[in-house]
């Protein structure tokens, strides 16, 4: 029988992720929003340790948007180029840093309207800036480990980052929007993994949707859609791409 996500399930599950994840937070290191904006930018399509390994010399170099935003481009690409479409994402925090200067003095500004305006910036890293930097909950940043999650639970049922998004923001109080981000992802890198969740584990099992639970809690996973990865919530009616801009479209679809 298909579970129907409600206000009170919702509160169910963050209620159980809190008090199994009550570390969870924001995996990128910085000091300020203008760093933890540049970060998320660069987080898309690697992962935060990576990005943690990149920042500290990037900020050595660059410490502010008037420093970043006259920074040679093929300097900042060295920097970061671990951290994969690394030509992309100089653009990306360079133009980021510039928008920064002529708009705002330099400063991060406190509201989604303005950060989304600026370059290299979706609702995605204007959500965690403006929830982590400013404790200001204007939305639930939704990454691929709040899309596999949030659909697996069943609080959801799309991979459109926006629909789901809008879907959280319903079901979940807006105090708890950026908490939300926090637990989710802590919850899809620790028990709820792409490849091999820990359904055995899981301490939100007995709330849990997904269909292939079951097989993964008893060790025998079966073949087919839905198994370690679970449905597959990216649709396209489009012809396959080619490798390499497939790949440009999954970052697009993640970055912001």
């Amino acid at each position: 029988m298909k579970v129907r996500p409600t206000p009170s399930r919702a509160r169910r599950i963050l209620d159980v992720l809190e008090r199994t994840h009550p570390e969870a937070r924001c995996a990128l290191d910085y000091r300020n929003a203008f760093e933890l904006a540049v970060a998320t930018i660069l987080s898309a399509q690697c992962t935060d340790e990576r990005v943690n390994q990149v920042t500290p010399r990037l900020f050595e170099r660059y410490p502010d948007a008037g420093a970043l935003a006259v920074a040679p481009l093929a300097d900042v690409e060295d920097i970061i180029r671990s951290t994969g479409f690394f030509r992309a994402k100089a653009r990306s925090i360079t133009g980021f840093a510039r928008g920064l200067v002529e708009r705002h003095g330099g400063e991060v500004p406190r509201s989604m309207e303005a950060l989304v305006q600026l370059p290299g910036v979706g609702r995605k890293t204007a959500n965690v800036v403006l929830g982590h930097a400013f404790g200001v909950n204007e939305g639930v940043a939704v990454d691929t480990h709040v899309l596999r999650v949030a659909n697996r639970l069943g609080l959801v049922e799309s991979g459109d980052p926006a629909v789901v998004e809008a879907a959280l923001m319903k079901l979940v109080p807006r105090e708890r929007w950026a908490r939300t981000t926090d637990l989710v992802i802590f919850h899809g890198r620790k028990i709820c993994d792409a490849r091999r969740p820990a359904c055995r584990i899981c301490p939100a099992f007995t709330l849990c949707a997904w269909e292939g639970r079951q097989a993964w809690a008893s060790g025998v996973p079966r073949r087919g859609a839905a198994t370690a990865r679970g449905p597959r919530v990216f649709t396209s009616r489009r012809p396959a791409a080619r490798p390499a801009r497939a790949r440009a479209a999954r970052t697009r679809r993640t970055s912001e």
